[in-house]
């Protein structure tokens, strides 16, 4: 918080063509406890409030150029909290009048009554105290959300990682699978054109898209051979499984990982699993994810395959070898893989498990 500042610490920028008006204010002004700059025109004035740091204006509302009134505007437009003070004949009240309406916050007769002088200046030193404390209150409050925000961000993005620990733990991978599922993920949606925040969204969902095979027993999940028709139903439920575990979060991250983790075996040709969804009735980080997985599926080390090169992977994805083929795919996210090949095979590399 701002500590309120004594008179002595405040600047008073004195704003007159009129060198003899300078010297008697700087005299009086200073003697008041104030410090004290002078400027002879609005234009030196302007300069002055970029580079000092000044808490009240006092000005001469004739001047030559920019006059008193264009300046007390010019001043509340950049800095809405800078008092100001216009200096006045009686002649010109009504002109003194629309000053205030500019955004002036008051005005001194000319001949300047001292009493009046340091009374106004009293005024518009409790007005930048009171507008000071605001804005740092305001300051400081936005720094503690920021910061509780981030606190909770990191947070929630420790729960998810250590979510994703859980599938990785009974997975043959060594824990780079959902890392990469995440880039990939992030190099289609950006490819896309969707939005930054959800690709950031995504990105971090997407690694819970297996979270369901815990409940798949190690004889199935890791088994070396072909699976029967029973074990392949059984590895199939990680899908709804998953989701289930997922569902009911307030959480973005953790609903979109619910639709990811239900969705990304369903085929764009409705040849898929749980539900047998076909084309756009597939959620569209579901279809992004399937693609994903896939190639990463294929470039891995499985208990029941070799990997394949980049080249292979791509080659089946793009052209198909039987049991995939491209019409399993949105042709979008396919359009942005062919384009992109080169991403995936230096994250891949990037990401692989040593």
């Amino acid at each position: 918080m701002t500590v309120e500042k004594e008179p002595s610490s405040m600047t008073i920028l004195v704003v007159d063509d009129d060198k003899y008006v300078l010297e008697s204010l700087l005299l009086f002004i200073s003697d008041q406890g104030y410090r004290i700059i002078t400027a002879n025109n609005a234009i030196e004035a302007l300069g002055f409030l970029e580079t000092k740091d000044i808490q009240i204006v006092l000005t001469d509302i004739k001047m030559p150029g920019m006059n008193g009134i264009e300046l007390a505007g010019r001043i509340h437009d950049q800095y809405p909290d800078l008092p100001v003070l216009i200096m006045t004949g009686f002649a010109e009240i009504d002109v003194a009048i629309g000053a205030l309406k500019r955004g002036a916050f008051d005005f001194i007769y000319k001949p300047i009554n001292y009493d009046q002088l340091l009374h106004s200046l009293g005024k518009a030193a409790v007005l930048w105290q009171m507008k000071s404390r605001d804005r740092n209150y305001r300051q400081d409050l936005e720094t503690e959300v920021a910061r509780k925000t981030k606190e909770l961000r990191d947070l929630n993005h420790e729960i998810i990682r250590r979510l994703t620990v859980v599938a990785e733990y009974r997975d043959t991978d060594t824990g780079q699978h959902n890392s990469r599922i995440g880039r990939f993920s992030s190099i289609i949606a950006e490819g896309i054109g969707l939005e930054a925040d959800f690709i950031e969204t995504l990105s971090l969902a997407s690694s819970l898209h297996d979270i369901g095979k815990v409940a798949v027993p190690d004889s199935i999940l890791l088994k070396p051979g072909a699976l029967t028709g029973e074990e392949f139903a059984v590895i199939k439920s990680h899908s709804k499984v998953g989701a289930k575990m997922l569902s009911g979060s307030a959480h973005a991250v953790i609903q979109l990982a619910e639709s990811i983790a239900l969705n990304h075996h369903e085929r764009w040709d409705g040849g898929g699993y749980p539900n047998g969804l076909k084309g756009e009735t597939i959620p569209i980080e579901g279809r992004i994810v399937m693609l994903a997985d896939q190639y990463d599926a294929l470039r891995a080390q499985r208990p029941y395959k070799k990997p394949f090169s980049h080249e292979e992977a791509s080659q089946i994805i793009l052209v198909g070898d039987g049991r995939t083929h491209p019409d399993h795919f949105d042709p979008q996210v396919l359009e942005v893989f062919r384009q992109k090949q080169a991403e995936f095979a230096l994250a891949f590399e990037e990401l692989h498990d040593v």
